[in-house]
């Protein structure tokens, strides 16, 4: 399977943030998040492994009960269920894989 980031919607999330689905399938899920200056990701957590490649921009990320300044080029992992969130310094885009795919993001039938 081929994806086009062109072909892929952008979803506005609302307050700075948007997100572009970009490929799903069996058991992995690939999402770029855009965030604005100033934007915050809110702590939560769910069921799936995650990484996240910081693409470009800045952001103080927390995972668990670690917090820590990462920049374009680093990489987070999260385990399932573990609270984490962000707040973006400078503009950027991460690129999110999940497994298993995130259903919640996909469009209701």
């Amino acid at each position: 399977m081929f994806v086009f980031g062109k072909d892929r919607p952008m979803e506005d999330l609302g307050n700075g943030v948007s997100r572009r689905i970009l490929a799903y399938g069996g058991k992995m899920m690939q999402v770029e998040v855009h965030f604005a200056d100033g934007a915050i990701g809110y702590m939560h957590n769910h069921p799936h492994e995650q990484l996240t490649y910081i693409l470009s921009g800045e952001f103080e990320f927390t995972i668990g009960d670690e917090t820590k300044i990462v920049k374009t080029g680093d990489t987070l992992y999260k385990k399932p269920n573990i609270m984490h969130g962000c707040k973006c310094l400078k503009a950027g885009v991460l690129l999110d894989t999940f497994t298993p795919i995130r259903e919640d993001f996909l469009p209701k039938k």
